[in-house]
């Protein structure tokens, strides 16, 4: 290789001057998108079809006539370990496989697939020689969308990253970057790229002198090439056919035709006939000199040669033409493609490699010549709609883009061209295409939307540029469409500093003030941060009435963020009582205690039972109000806080309802789900009691039921006298809810006496863990610790389980009797618990006991006790506490004492991170420092990001900075994470200046930040209209190569990127913890992480799932203010219809509904459905109708019943009372000349789990008489099933009575018997049918049934009978057979008879058969 430099390099001193060397400086834009598959006028390697530019003058960036650094050969670093060298292998095989799928199915590689490998291969930290060889290789044609400069970019980016990362580069390597330079019409000096080979000890191979003389030939320079080749000779290397095309092509660049002609002839006397390479080549010469007659005769002799040409190869051509300016002679050679298959990925990627060029027109002629399917799969074609999407990437002038759009949809060719490319614009943030894009759409009639305007505002609002989001809204007040309530909450008002600025900006923008939308926003903007002002302005009697359900969400999280009861109590009263914060068919009262309800479904069970003194000055100053609510919220709120574990809280919230409502007792009793379930109040219960007692009858049930009513209404007092009246019938589940309800009223003595009266009845009797813990905690808290504890010991001696709530609970229960119980009360009881095992020793748990000395002030006592959980527990809990307390007090003999044992326990760096946390806590700064800079000590990144944390969320900037400054030269500190703290400091508290110092001291200490650093300090700037002093980053896989000063080795991995905050929510989705991923999207949030799609619309899925629709709602609005018009995904909007739908909020459904199919998306036929049920159990026809109507409209029927609107209209009549309306539609429908006889169980089912007598009488009589006077026994049928399904025997026995042709609807009883035989436990109703109606089927037909039954049941014995049944008529049917043998197998047993050996399928299949000849015998 020498030698060859050697006559290489005497031609950089020729005449011609042609290698002649020249800086270049590479400052080109950052890691873009990139892209695939697509046609250049470049081949290389095997296949080398070459057209190129002029002559090369420049060589590789920042190569000035020396190597470049990245070229030198390569070190040998440290060896990874064999664990992260065995994982590349998998994560090669997994990039391996995405981009050779994405590159067999369209040809190309997307951008964002390839930035994603890289990203994941440079996070390893260790990439391998195969992964950086797969990175180059796509670094060429198969990124057609990319400019040509750009994938250079990108291919020396990726040399240089993973070079630095420890890749060993080869041979293959360099002929990789030499074919990427090839297919990118890249300039460099071959000379160089030779030298910068030597130089990395590095031997070219052949391929690698093919490569270079492609690059000679590519500029003309056969002088250069002809050496290449000379080299390649004297070495004996095979002058193959793809060297031959290169000087084919170096010819026609030099201008010599003739001899580039004339390279057949040498080809064949060489021995190697021209292929079609070699032809596509020569018609690339002609192509670029457009001459046509040239070109033509070329195909017509490769026709002959037999050499055929591929549609892949004429695009080559294409290509060829239109990039040499000869774009008219392109139609002639478009007419020869044959369209085989694979035309369209092909043609497509043709058609954005010449967009990419600026090269529309052709392109747009090429996608013209696209095949249309017309399948009849689709009535809305949208071909195009990639070309539209890369016209717009690539700034297409607008003229050019509506006469395509135009052109497209009158050839039929998209459904709707120009409001794609509007989403296309708005996805690339482009403002004055979109807002022309808009203006078309306007005139063309069609509607133009608020959230279209959502990505071009979210830009703006991050970046805090008041002036682009006022044109923005200037723009969309030409085109007349006024800011909704969303897009003024999330898109505007943020950017403005305050209220006052926004009202002035937007009144100069032509934005009306007095709109409902900036009202409403600005509501929602106080409601969330300022009770009082919000109060004084609800208040004033000249606010314009506005909808709760517009601000409720900001007004509840204003509540829960707040501790000004007063203005709590008093937004509640003025919502009860003013009728402007409700709806038209709402009353105040009603608004206000929806409201409430919603304010505790909001909190969870941690912040409930934190702030229940709180809530209970709320609930108390509301009953000074006089406020009521009714007996169904009550209910509602009452399940909430049983299930919080905050009972104490019920009585609160009992005082609050009016003792003479109705539903008092029935709410209440549902509240418990072991209640009863029953719909009575307690009264009514106490006189069906007695009657139950008069008549002798057992009236045990109804006695629990009568005590859980009681219970219901903490009415202990009644309670307990039933209880005495019937003393001898009570039950455990009796006396349990006794026992809770004393508990709950701290009567001891009763709940005491009630446990020793259940233990003498039954011994064996247990209660479940929480009444334990209720009667231990009040038992405490009056002083009664030895009863405590033997009912501790009576929970060990019955095995009672405690769940992670019952140890929550046991905690609470610990910590309530601080005030009144004292350290030692605490202490027998904490020891008993630990000592019979009831839950394992944690600092929490113990923690309790050292509160309770701290609140004495006893540090002595907490000293010692925590001493002592050390020595028992292995736990130290609340020591920085007690430490604090010690320095505080100067006492430096107990502070020696602590420090000694921790020191002995934890180990000396324990203890001093402990000593110096503690005098930072207490402002003793000089101390502090002493500690931190003791010799030998390292930095605890846990530790000292626990402190940190305790610091921000205690307001301690002072403590926080100083605990920074100290730590500079701690030993493996990360000084990026410690100045992160600061500025997540500055950002909570808005304080740019601190922010902006910070920054001057990362650069004073030459802290290399972190990409979200960086991120985090310029929002904090942005916000507050100061200059970024830095370039913000925009790529992301640069974050996994920062520059790290420790590599601490016990600290756990943290989330830090997008992509992994990703993947951990999608986990946690999957595995249905909702709420924990919902935490950590507030993490993410906070941090400043942005996430794609995806995840949120997961996430959304998740909690909707769980019904936590609030929580969904605000992932919904973090989405839309990080992700340009994110919009809820079809399963999501779909969920979210139910979720409304289930909790009652059918107009909220509704609007759901309609916002979803403005949106395109289509919902679910289960939204629509539980939706429509919904509206029907409000009594809402209208919304029925307006449903239907949407369904309508929508072209497709989503296999919607045809009786769904029926029967939900009937039942939205009965629940209005207006049974006749409800009966004349379903009569009508059967007395219909067409009516196909339509079942309306649905209508019988909820009218009899309503107990609404009335309305069944009337649709009895209704079934009656369609039965007797139209024979139509549909509806008599559906009501006598509906009464057998819910164990009404009797009731359908008198119904057969009168109507004896119902034995004779054989189709529809054979039905529900199949639709019973699908489900465990149903084999009763099969025979409760059969007791009433023996013989409305063949027993060959039943049968089959009926041991399916069993099966389900796993019944052996029945199975059994039902076998000797069939064997005496006759009628053992091989499926049944089938089934019993499996029964009986499971058993253990031996089967009596030869299992039919074909599959249940088979035999299932064989049974339908002969059914259905049965069926037509007896028809015929």
């Amino acid at each position: 290789m020498s030698a060859l430099l050697r006559s290489a390099r005497l031609l950089r001193f020729s005449p011609s001057g042609l290698l002649q060397l020249t800086a270049t400086k590479r400052t080109g834009p950052p890691l873009g998108r990139l892209y695939s598959g697509a046609l250049t006028g470049t081949r290389t390697g095997a296949c080398s079809r070459l057209a190129s530019g002029n002559v090369c003058s420049r060589v590789w960036p920042n190569a000035a006539g020396c190597v470049r650094t990245y070229a030198i050969a390569t070190e040998q670093k440290d060896e990874a370990s064999v664990a992260v060298r065995s994982k590349q292998a998998q994560q090669f095989d997994w990039a391996l496989t995405k981009l050779d799928s994405s590159v067999r199915r369209t040809g190309r590689i997307t951008k964002t697939l390839l930035l994603r490998v890289f990203h994941d291969i440079c996070r390893t930290g260790y990439p391998s020689g195969n992964q950086a060889l797969l990175l180059l290789r796509s670094c060429g044609s198969l990124l057609p969308e990319v400019p040509l400069e750009e994938r250079t970019e990108l291919a020396h980016r990726v040399w240089e990253k993973l070079q630095d990362l420890g890749a060993q580069y080869d041979v293959s390597h360099y002929n990789a970057m030499l074919k990427v330079y090839l297919q990118n019409d890249f300039k460099f000096s071959p000379t160089d790229f030779l030298a910068k080979m030597e130089a990395a000890n590095v031997q070219p191979n052949r391929v690698t002198y093919q490569r270079l003389i492609a690059a000679y030939c590519q500029n003309g320079d056969i002088e250069g090439a002809s050496t290449i080749l000379g080299f390649m000779k004297s070495r004996d290397l095979p002058i193959t056919e793809a060297v031959f095309n290169s000087l084919l092509t170096g010819h026609a660049r030099a201008g010599d035709i003739t001899s580039s002609q004339n390279i057949l002839t040498v080809m064949r006397g060489a021995g190697i006939e021209p292929g079609p390479d070699t032809y596509v080549s020569l018609l690339n010469v002609y192509a670029e000199k457009g001459d046509m007659d040239s070109l033509k005769k070329t195909l017509e002799a490769a026709e002959s040669a037999d050499c055929s040409l591929m549609d892949k190869d004429i695009m080559q051509v294409i290509f060829t033409l239109a990039k040499a300016g000869h774009q008219q002679q392109v139609p002639e050679i478009v007419e020869r493609l044959r369209h085989e298959r694979g035309y369209i990925p092909d043609a497509m990627n043709l058609c954005l490699s010449l967009i990419t060029q600026g090269l529309e027109d052709t392109a747009f002629h090429i996608l013209k010549t696209f095949p249309v399917q017309n399948d009849g799969n689709s009535d809305s074609p949208d071909l195009g709609s990639f070309f539209l999407r890369h016209c717009v990437n690539m700034g297409t002038s607008l003229e050019k883009i509506s006469g395509y759009c135009k052109e497209l949809q009158e050839a039929n060719l998209h459904s709707a061209p120009l409001k794609f490319t509007l989403c296309c614009a708005l996805e690339a943030k482009k403002t004055g295409l979109s807002l022309e894009l808009m203006k078309m759409l306007k005139e063309q009639d069609l509607p133009i939307r608020p959230h279209y305007f959502w990505p071009l505002l979210t830009q703006h609002v991050k970046d805090n540029n008041t002036a682009d989001v006022v044109d923005v809204v200037k723009g969309m007040q030409e085109l007349g469409v006024i800011p909704d309530v969303e897009t003024l909450t999330n898109y505007i008002l943020p950017v403005f500093p305050s209220m006052e600025a926004a009202r002035k900006a937007l009144q100069d923008a032509g934005v009306s003030l007095e709109s409902e939308g900036f009202l409403s926003s600005e509501i929602r903007s106080v409601a969330a941060t300022n009770l009082a002002e919000l109060y004084t302005r609800l208040s004033d009697s000249s606010f314009p009435p506005l909808d709760l359900i517009v601000f409720r969400g900001s007004l509840i999280l204003g509540f829960r963020r707040s501790t000004d009861v007063e203005s709590m109590a008093k937004i509640t009263e003025l919502l009860y009582k003013d009728e402007r914060f409700s709806r038209e068919n709402s009353k105040p009262v009603d608004t206000a205690s929806f409201f409430m309800y919603n304010l505790i479904d909001s909190m969870s069970e941690g912040e409930v039972q934190a702030q229940e003194d709180k809530l209970r000055k709320y609930f108390n100053q509301l009953q000074a109000q006089n406020i009521i609510i009714s007996g169904n919220i009550y209910r509602g709120v009452r399940n909430l806080l049983d299930s919080y574990h905050v009972p104490e809280l019920i009585k609160d919230v009992l005082a609050l309802v009016d003792p003479k409502d109705p539903l008092l007792s029935n709410g209440s009793a549902a509240a418990v789900p072991r209640a009863t379930g029953t719909s009575n109040t307690a009264e009514e219960l106490q006189k069906r009691l007695a009657k139950l007692k008069a008549e002798n009858k057992p009236f045990d049930i109804i006695l629990k039921q009568t005590i859980n009513a009681f219970c219901a209404e903490e009415n202990l007092q009644s309670a307990l006298e039933l209880k005495q009246q019937h003393e001898d019938e009570m039950t455990a589940g009796g006396y349990a809810a006794l026992i809770n309800l004393c508990c709950r009223h701290d009567n001891v003595e009763e709940a005491l006496s009630l446990k020793r009266e259940m233990s003498r009845k039954d011994s064996s009797v247990a209660l479940d863990a929480p009444k334990y813990l209720a009667l231990v905690k009040t038992l405490s808290k009056n002083g009664r610790v030895e009863e405590a504890l033997d009912i501790l010991k009576e929970m060990k001696e019955k095995d009672v389980v405690m769940s992670d709530t019952n140890i929550t609970m046991l905690f609470h229960t610990l910590n309530s009797i601080v005030a009144k119980g004292g350290a030692p009360a605490i202490k027998r009881l904490q020891d008993t618990i630990f000592t019979l095992g009831l839950a394992k020793p944690t600092a929490n748990l113990c923690s309790p006991l050292i509160t309770a000395y701290l609140e004495s002030k006893d540090l002595a006592g907490a000293l010692d006790a925590a001493l002592e959980c050390q020595k028992l527990y292995n736990q130290l809990p609340r020591i920085h506490d007690i430490i604090v307390g010690l320095v505080e007090k100067g006492d430096t003999e107990l502070l020696q004492k602590a420090m000694d044992v921790v020191s002995q326990e934890r180990g000396e760096m324990t203890m001093l991170y402990d000593l110096f946390f503690a005098f930072l806590q207490t402002g003793r700064f000089r101390e502090a420092r002493k500690i931190i800079e003791t010799p030998g000590l390292r930095a605890r990144p846990g530790r000292l990001q626990w402190y940190a944390e305790k610091c921000i969320a205690s307001s301690q900037m002072e403590a926080l900075e100083q605990m920074v400054d100290m730590t500079a030269k701690l030993f493996e500190c990360d000084r990026d994470e410690m100045y992160s703290y600061v500025l997540r400091f500055c950002k909570a508290t808005n304080n740019w200046q601190k922010a902006e110092a910070t920054w001057t001291k990362m650069q004073e200490e030459n802290v290399i930040p972190r990409e979200r650093t960086l991120r985090l300090l310029a929002d904090i700037l942005k916000k507050n209209g100061q200059e970024v002093p830095f370039e913000v980053p925009e790529t992301w896989y640069e974050q996994a190569a920062t520059t790290k000063e420790v590599k601490p080795a016990a600290t756990p991995p943290k989330v830090e990127s997008g992509n992994d905050y990703q993947a951990q929510l999608l986990a946690l989705c999957k595995k249905g913890k909702a709420k924990e991923a919902y935490g950590m999207l507030k993490e993410a949030d906070k941090k400043g992480v942005v996430l794609g799609p995806a995840p949120y619309d997961h996430l959304v899925r998740a909690l909707l799932a769980e019904g936590s629709i609030d929580d969904a709602m605000a992932v919904k609005e973090i989405a839309a203010s990080h992700v340009p018009g994110f919009v809820l995904s079809d399963i999501a909007s779909s969920l979210l219809i139910i979720s409304y739908s289930k909790k009652g909020q059918a107009k909220e459904a509704l609007e759901t509904l309609k916002s979803t199919l403005k949106a395109d998306h289509v919902p679910s036929h289960l939204a629509v459905t539980r939706l429509v049920q919904g509206l029907g159990s409000c009594g809402d026809v209208a919304g029925i109708q307006e449903v239907e109507a949407l369904m309508k409209s929508l072209g497709t029927t989503l296999n919607l019943s045809s009786m769904l609107f029926i029967n939900n209209t009937a039942m939205a009549h009965i629940k209005t009372g207006d049974l006749e309306t409800a009966v004349e539609q379903l009569e009508s429908v059967y007395t219909s000349p067409d009516s196909t006889n339509p079942s309306m169980s649905f209508v019988f089912r909820k009218v009899l789990e309503d107990d609404n007598d009335k309305a069944l009488d009337k649709l009895s009589a209704m079934a009656e008489r369609l039965a007797n006077h139209f024979a139509c026994y549909r509806p008599a049928s559906d009501l006598f099933l509906q009464l057998l399904d819910m164990d009404k025997v009797e009731d359908a026995k008198f119904m057969l009575a009168r109507c004896n042709a119902l034995a004779e609807q054989k189709v529809i009883l054979m039905s529900y018997v199949a639709q019973k035989a699908q489900t465990p436990g149903q084999v009763g109703k099969i025979k409760a049918l059969l007791s009433l109606i023996p013989d409305f089927t063949e027993k060959e037909l039943l049968y089959p049934y009926l041991m399916k039954c069993h099966s389900l049941d796993k019944d052996l014995p029945s199975a059994k009978a039902l076998y000797e049944q069939m064997q005496k008529h006759g009628s053992v049917d091989e499926l049944s057979l089938k089934r019993l043998a499996v029964l009986y197998r499971n058993a253990g047993e031996t089967l009596p008879f030869t299992e039919p050996p074909e599959s249940f399928k088979f035999y299932a299949e064989k049974l339908k058969e002969k059914a259905a000849k049965t069926k037509t015998t007896a028809e015929e």
